[in-house]
């Protein structure tokens, strides 16, 4: 019977090693010092779209979020990060937000196209840049919520569809699976010193403003 144990320990021990999530999270963790955990995940079968693995049967973001472990477990512990997906090779993968992780500011993922496309344009660097099928996230420096009130109080008009993910926050990181698709780097990350590059919130925001005030037509590029 040990031996039996040990033969379906290795086997598992190899099948996690093979993941790409547990791949990603380890570069994560300790690559670039992201605090990381596993999200809840999807319930088995194969419907579309699929329902997520919580008791709620209304989960707005199946799959993509917190459950056991909780948010606070995050880390950049190899060893726990072996071991989450070693047991749960599909788990997605999730970033802490704050504090040692990067901060972000998302939008509707149309949305999120036309400003990628306008902000680049205007010759302004960006960050890593996640999609979704519903919505992208633009990877910040970490901030504190003082300094994102500030900002926001200097300027005239903020688009709605916005979204900042600060301290306390997370977001779902490639190659997870969600109730509605994949998850990827529209923008992928670019490396400094081994750890990417990220630009500072009141650049990207900026950044964000103009483009959604600088449409053609007189509307607005972030309208959704």
């Amino acid at each position: 019977m040990r031996e039996i144990l040990g033969r379906r320990r290795k086997f598992s021990l190899r099948r996690g090693a093979r993941s790409p999530l547990l791949r990603a999270a380890l570069t994560c963790a300790t690559e670039w010092q992201w605090p990381v955990l596993p999200g809840v995940g999807l319930a088995p079968g194969g419907g579309r779209p699929r329902a997520c693995g919580c008791p709620d049967p209304d989960c707005a973001v199946p799959g993509g979020h917190p459950f056991d472990p909780v948010l606070l477990a995050a880390t950049t512990d190899p060893r726990m990060v072996r071991w989450w997906w070693t047991n749960r090779p599909t788990a997605p993968l999730l970033l802490a937000t704050g504090g040692r992780g990067p901060c972000a500011v998302s939008l509707p993922a149309v949305a999120g196209m036309r400003a990628l496309d306008a902000i680049e344009r205007s010759g302004v660097r960006l960050g890593p840049v996640i999609a979704t099928p519903t919505r992208w996230s633009l990877l910040v420096a970490p901030y504190s919520l003082e300094e994102l009130g500030d900002l926001l109080y200097r300027q005239d008009w903020v688009p709605s569809s916005l979204r900042f993910h600060g301290e306390g926050g997370y977001l779902v990181l490639p190659p997870s699976q969600l109730g509605a698709g994949g998850v990827r780097w529209e923008r992928a990350p670019l490396r400094r010193g081994g750890r990417p590059w990220l630009p500072e919130i009141a650049t990207v925001l900026e950044a964000l403003v103009e483009a959604s005030t600088s449409a053609p037509d007189g509307g607005s590029r972030l309208a959704y």
